[in-house]
């Protein structure tokens, strides 16, 4: 009886471990996060009034990226714009936003989110005519997509990078949208540091089986009693 106890005590918990994690993967993987802003801030389309946003990813297709902007609950959709891979070397444990450059008293440009843990982020992709200037500001280029991109394109509309001197290339060759290449190392290797002493020969291993031998022996005679 108390084997079978111990079994359902096991599968129990078993499964309560796989709801959590369950529960826990999803919240990792839409990146929810809820923002204060003590002023407005530019996303890519609109100007967001001070106060608390949730952002969160809906669609996550290869380096395409559809994000959520939603009042404070999380219920009313304010925003839906894209974003593509920003990588960076060194995740922290917190939430990191980064701005663009402001001129003169416009709100600044939500430029990239970093989730906590992650070592990639959301890069927004802002309308051609806003990256533009936000690359001339920046001085590097900037994602961007035609004007009055509807939500629904989103998924398809092309992307391109707009360079500092006004110039469209690929969106690959002038953003990094890929892991960077890992740097690998060959490991130096000790010298003999596995190798018995030459005097020693095969002297120490012998009387070690010997050991084995005499107490398996041993063993088997307390069992044949």
């Amino acid at each position: 009886m108390k084997t079978v106890k111990t079994v359902l005590v096991v599968l129990a918990l078993t499964l309560f471990g796989a709801m959590f994690a369950s529960g826990v993967q999803a919240d990792d993987w839409n990146k929810k996060t809820v923002m204060t802003f003590s002023q407005p801030i530019e996303i890519p389309g609109q100007i967001l009034p001070a106060g608390t946003y949730t952002i969160k990813l809906v669609n996550l297709d290869s380096d395409r990226h559809i994000v959520q902007f939603l009042d404070a609950d999380g219920i009313k959709v304010i925003a839906t714009v894209l974003a593509i891979n920003n990588w960076r070397l060194h995740p922290t444990g917190e939430t990191v936003v980064k701005f663009a450059e402001r001129s003169g008293d416009n709100p600044e440009a939500l430029k990239a989110w970093f989730y906590p843990g992650d070592n990639f982020g959301q890069e927004f992709v802002y309308p051609k005519h806003r990256a533009i200037e936000l690359a001339v500001a920046e001085k590097e280029p900037v994602p961007a997509i035609a004007e009055e991109t509807a939500p629904a394109e989103l998924k398809t509309a092309p992307i391109v990078a707009v360079t500092p001197e006004q110039t469209e290339v690929p969106v690959t060759e002038a953003i990094e949208t890929t892991p960077p290449a890992a740097q690998t190392t060959t490991p130096l290797v000790a010298q003999n540091t596995a190798s018995l002493p030459k005097t020693a020969g095969l002297v120490p291993l012998i009387a070690l089986l010997g050991l084995a031998s005499l107490g398996f022996a041993f063993v088997l005679k307390r069992f044949a009693m």
